[in-house]
């Protein structure tokens, strides 16, 4: 990379002596206080001012020797300069990868999300389907913090607890979208300063050689300063066979960041309620600061159809009558074991049913083409469910192949 950028400056007539074409023609340059700064690249017209003699045939009377006079620089002096000094940052970085280097970089300039109000997060949160009990649980969370930081304003001790979280549950059950609201909850209420979630599992936080992982690590945790760090399929981070496995590696340098950190990260580790006991065995570290866990029960055959209805809405899709009838037969013979995708697999078969309606569709020619109501575009029916069914491996019973059960395809 390092050559690349030494070619690319050579084509632009930089010579690398640290001297810019105004310097090496003999004129001079007044500093520009962006650079000053140690921008990574000016802006071209920021400063652009420089002294000058004045120009043969002009009057010396209006424009006085030696008086700055704005000028605009070259931009591709700019280009360099800028290249040069994120090769100085990357050769500077002792390791890693120079993209994710670039992307911490951009990730900071980014401005943060329009914080909204505890009062309007909260009904979200009560207007998703189903999930009773996970929002009875953040509710509690939430109100042991705000009477803490009531006692702390008026003076009395505040009981020291992890605001750190364990989320069991399988796919599809919500566990993302709660996180994103308690972050920008915990931003609401003053607990943290951006209230941004950052996502990640195990591939964003082990290296594949060593010493790679403290840095991969250290780097997801500088991006999720100040907000929610949601670590999905944690459990993966501590296989049952460690040898010559970073992952532990990953789950010490995450706890030492967190008490680092303490004021400035919330970390909220999620996947499967068998495996995530396993996890939080793995280190005695773990227990003692994920103390507190939500559950979050697989979603209801009514819970399903509703969440599908609500998805279809979304896009000005409905269903009919029997494409319902036939949904909840789908979702009410789908086997709910610990792979069963919840909302996921709701949101599959609506995509699924989907094309099946498109290509239902895609037969109509001529004038019945061209005389289909609107209605009859934002309409799903039961044989698009139907097909949607079969290209997921889900098929009718053979002796009741329209209103029949549905069964999975062995």
């Amino acid at each position: 990379m390092t050559r690349r950028l030494l070619e690319l400056k050579a084509s632009l007539g930089w010579g690398g002596t640290g001297v810019s074409r105004a310097a090496q023609s003999g004129v001079r340059a007044r500093t520009c206080p962006s650079e000053a700064r140690g921008s990574l690249i000016p802006a071209a017209f920021e400063c652009g001012t420089r002294l000058s003699k004045p120009r043969p045939g002009s009057d010396p009377s209006r424009v006085p020797y030696g008086h700055n006079q704005p000028v605009a620089r070259n931009p591709l002096e700019d280009v360099a300069r800028g290249l040069r000094m994120i090769g100085e940052r990357l050769s500077q970085g002792g390791g890693g990868d120079p993209a994710d280097w670039i992307s911490d970089q951009l990730d900071s300039l980014r401005r943060p999300e329009p914080a909204r109000t505890l009062p309007e997060l909260q009904a979200e949160l009560d207007a998703l389907i189903g999930l009773d009990t996970v929002k009875e649980q953040v509710r509690a969370l939430l109100a042991f913090l705000q009477v803490q930081a009531e006692r702390q304003r008026h003076g009395l001790p505040e009981v020291a607890t992890s605001q750190h979280l364990v989320f069991l549950g399988n796919p599809g059950t919500g566990k993302t979208t709660v996180a994103r609201l308690l972050a920008e909850m915990y931003r609401a209420m003053g607990l943290l300063r951006r209230g941004h979630l950052v996502e990640v599992d195990r591939a964003g936080l082990v290296g594949q050689y060593v010493g790679t992982t403290a840095l991969k690590t250290d780097r997801v945790i500088r991006r999720a300063l100040d907000g929610v760090l949601f670590i999905d399929e944690a459990y993966a981070l501590a296989p049952a066979d460690e040898r010559q496995d970073f992952g532990p590696e990953a789950i010490e340098t995450i706890l030492k960041r967190m008490e680092d950190y303490r004021h400035r990260l919330v970390v909220i580790v999620a996947g499967y309620p068998r495996l995530m006991h396993h996890f939080l065995r793995s280190n005695p570290g773990l227990r003692s600061r994920f103390s507190r866990e939500i559950t979050f029960p697989d979603y209801s055959t009514d819970e399903l159809v509703a969440i599908t209805h609500k998805l279809a809405a979304e896009y000005e899709y409905s269903l009919d009558d029997d494409a319902t009838e036939v949904l909840r037969q789908i979702l009410a013979g789908a086997a709910r074991s610990e792979g069963f995708g919840n909302a996921r697999f709701a949101r599959t078969l609506f995509e699924q049913a989907l094309n099946a309606q498109a290509l239902r569709l895609a037969g109509v020619e001529g004038a019945e083409l061209a005389g289909l109501e609107r209605s009859e575009l934002m309409t799903l029916r039961g044989d698009d469910f139907r097909a949607a069914a079969r290209a997921l491996g889900e098929e009718p019973a053979a002796d009741q192949p329209r209103a029949g059960l549905f069964r999975r395809r062995r």
